[in-house]
């Protein structure tokens, strides 16, 4: 039976533990804060993108708050950060991983297919085959210009949150109320598996926030010539709106700096792109063209 006290007063091991304890929750909750004020994003946004509440947040950024693995895996995958760089002894800031992934993000097109080219025996053409997937937030274009792009190309065009629902025989908005959002991932991660294994030339459309899934998006990465469909948060509230959906704006006078707020957040992760253009101000089949061009200068479905 372990000792708490003992008679000249010294510490029990039960004390050294739970100094440990204290220190790694320490040592979590400035690691969270420093990352979440590296990527400029605030913490109302952090609780939206991790389904974590702002005062528990909070709490953990100031070190007194106990959380369990799974929030704290949350927490991590909307910072785009691994969980063990947050509770690792060693400092993750000075560490040659972290600085490797920083130069990454930073890099051109260019800089990261050469250095890809270098970690990865495997030619990345190769593991990407036909494949093209169209990633941004609600409003881009993803839904409309992959289906036009697909049918003048003749290829297959698949909307991921479609293969959800096939795979989980409901909308993903009863899989979003009976599973929460860890269910739905899960479910997003293995259609994504599911259409790489059965599609070698293809056009993919995926849902704005998959990028904050780390391992779901390095996988479409690795996988698919990546563009970035881009717009203006104007443009991308307005284009919702004419599809009928008053949800970004109904009861949310704050809705517009939430939009703002969430584009800022996720910019890094969609300049992981390999190709990105912006929409604004293009009419439908201007863009349209731009991305036909796009595709086609690139040989992303001739490779």
């Amino acid at each position: 039976m372990t000792e708490i006290t003992n008679f000249r007063g010294e510490s029990s091991p039960q004390d050294h533990a739970d100094a440990l304890v204290q220190k790694l929750i320490s040592r979590v909750g400035e690691r969270v804060r420093e990352a979440r004020q590296r990527r400029g994003i605030p913490r109302r946004v952090l609780s939206e993108m991790s389904g974590v509440s702002p005062r528990y947040l909070a709490q953990l950024e100031a070190g007194e708050g106990n959380i369990s693995i799974g929030l704290l895996q949350r927490v991590a995958a909307a910072l785009d950060h691994r969980i063990e760089w947050l509770v690792g002894e060693d400092d993750p800031w000075t560490s040659d991983a972290v600085r490797v992934a920083d130069l990454f993000r930073a890099a051109n097109a260019d800089v990261r297919q050469a250095a890809l080219r270098i970690l990865n025996p495997e030619p990345v053409e190769a593991l990407r085959a036909k494949r093209v997937c169209l990633v941004g937030l609600r409003g881009a274009g993803k839904s409309t210009l992959g289906a036009r792009l697909g049918a003048e190309m003749d290829v297959p065009f698949v909307e991921l949150n479609a293969e959800i629902e096939e795979q989980s025989g409901m909308p993903v908005s009863e899989v979003m109320a009976l599973y929460g959002q860890e269910g739905y991932r899960k479910l997003e991660a293995q259609a994504v598996n599911r259409v790489i294994a059965t599609h070698e030339t293809m056009i993919l459309a995926v849902a704005g926030g998959i990028v904050a899934e780390p391992e779901t998006y390095n996988t479409l990465l690795s996988h698919f010539h990546t563009i970035w469909l881009r717009a203006s948060p104007t443009e991308h509230m307005e284009r919702v709106r004419t599809q009928g959906d008053e949800r970004p704006m109904a009861g949310n006078p704050e809705a517009m700096e939430q939009l703002k707020s969430i584009l800022t957040s996720r910019e890094a992760l969609y300049g992981k792109a390999v190709a990105q253009f912006d929409t604004s101000g293009l009419s439908e089949g201007e863009a349209f063209a731009r991305l036909q061009d796009l595709v086609e200068d690139r040989g992303f479905l001739s490779a």
